[in-house]
């Protein structure tokens, strides 16, 4: 067995443990960035098919700014990580659509189309929206020390109207919730601010954009990210951590980690041979279908960038009884951010999945979980047509992802894509003296919510004294 010794150790090379590692190199710690997978990006990658490359994750991202804004949290991050917004190359969105069966509301990154479009839908209930969103303005919602208390029973007490009520929860709940049907009121002002009040946008060239940026900013500090290399155990010696065992035989000595990968995924490497997976590790998990084609959405009927679709009165989101969740979607469209740099034409619909379902299958019988994949293709593709009215099926190429895809890159356990409903906000393990959590399972969801969570907890615990330069 070999040994090493680090100032820090970051598990997981997702936007948390990048933007974390950027920080500690810039105040000259030793830091090991170590990462399972053969590149970095975590829940929002990349991988190659049929000579293209296809984004994993990122629909757009949120939090979207301006030239000249000041104060939001992509510019804290920027000014954190000292890279330079132009560097981004983003695109915003044209608009995007919230369809239910009898309503549509329309929004974009001017939140006063937003309002226009809810008063012009629901023109009884503007009222009480415009005093939750001054309630919304005023509430902090990054403080670490915030209680846990569900979203829905806050709105309620503005909002009477359960129409409107689930047609504002469905973008939040699909882009950031870890509890089914609901989230917690912290969590809902995140992602209410970061999608309505900010909007989406889309760095040119997609996730690697960010992704090479990050690992740019990295090596330009005499950093490395470690790739292939998993952590089989931390190791702790009187309830603090004193290193990680890799997969190669080595021990790395450090009194320091932080761990990217999720609240019980860790915890599973600290006990490997004890951990028994629970109840509330996370049931939300997707499935999603891409497919290249000769022309682009704008051609085929529609401008939208994406749309959140549900062909039910109440908005279900939870995990499905069956494979997929047929009758809700996040339809998007790449093509139609506002500077299309693409050849073909893209078309990507996310569904809601059962987990469980699909590992047995995968488990059980390759063939058939290959058959299953192609149904869902061939019912997205339905889904497609009825939004696209110039759409005939036909397409270049298509590819299939499953739950079982997410957990083997990215080792969540149950798929799950937003982690447990367990957040540890505070980023600490009480029991484990130097072990921190940053990402998904602290609580801030989204790729600038990631970054800002990585940045933060490493602030807070390891930089104290650079923290507010």
């Amino acid at each position: 067995m070999t040994s090493q010794k680090v100032d820090y150790i970051v598990i997981g090379a997702g936007m948390a443990g990048l933007a974390s590692a950027i920080r500690l190199l810039m105040f000259g710690k030793k830091v090991l960035i170590v990462e399972k997978h053969s590149i970095p990006g975590g829940l929002n990658s990349y991988y190659k098919r049929g000579k293209r490359e296809f984004d994993v994750g990122l629909h757009a991202l949120t939090n979207t700014v301006k030239p000249g804004e000041k104060g939001k949290p992509f510019h804290k991050i920027l000014k954190q990580l000292r890279i330079p917004l132009e560097n981004f190359e983003l695109s915003p969105q044209s608009y995007s659509l919230i369809k239910f069966p009898d309503k549509t509301l329309k929004f974009t990154n001017d939140f006063n189309e937003f309002i226009e479009s809810i008063h012009q839908q629901f023109p009884n209930d503007i009222d009480q929206f415009l005093s939750l969103v001054e309630h919304i303005k005023n509430f902090n919602e990054v403080a670490l020390d915030n209680e846990t208390f569900m979203a829905k029973d806050v709105v309620r007490s503005f909002i009477k109207n359960e129409s409107l009520i689930e047609m504002i929860f469905c973008p939040l709940l699909i882009y950031g919730s870890a509890w089914e049907n609901d989230m917690d009121f912290s969590q809902f002002v995140v992602m209410f601010k970061s999608i309505y009040f900010e909007g989406f946008a889309r760095p040119n060239g997609g996730v690697r954009t960010i992704i090479n940026l990050l690992t740019a900013k990295i090596e330009s500090l005499g950093g490395e990210v470690r790739y292939k290399t998993a952590v089989t155990k931390i190791i702790e010696q009187n309830g603090a951590v004193c290193g990680v065992l890799l997969n190669n035989e080595t021990l790395v000595e450090c009194s320091n980690v932080l761990s990217t990968v999720g609240n019980f995924e860790t915890k599973k490497l600290l006990n490997p041979e004890l951990f028994v997976a629970e109840e509330n590790i996370g049931k939300l998990s997707f499935t999603e279908s891409i497919f290249i084609t000769k022309e682009k959405p704008h051609t085929l009927g529609s401008d939208a960038t994406i749309i959140f679709y549900n062909n039910r009165p109440n908005y279900l989101y939870r995990c499905p009884q069956t494979f997929i969740d047929n009758q809700s979607a996040v339809v998007c469209f790449p093509n139609n951010f506002k500077n299309d740099q693409m050849d073909e034409g893209w078309l990507r619909v996310t569904s809601m999945a059962n987990f469980n379902l699909w590992k047995n299958l995968n488990s059980a019988d390759k063939k058939s979980y290959l058959q299953k994949k192609e149904e869902v293709a061939s019912e997205n593709i339905e889904l497609l047509k009825n939004l696209l009215p110039e759409f005939s099926g036909d397409y270049l190429f298509k590819d299939v992802f499953s739950p079982t895809t997410i957990t083997r890159y990215t080792g969540h356990l149950g798929g799950a894509v937003y982690g447990s409903p367990d957040k540890i906000r505070s980023g600490k393990f009480p029991e484990t003296k130097g072990l921190y959590l940053a990402g998904t399972d602290q609580g801030f969801l989204g790729i600038v919510g990631a970054m800002l969570s990585g940045i933060s907890i490493t602030n807070l615990y390891f930089l104290q004294n650079g923290s507010n330069e």
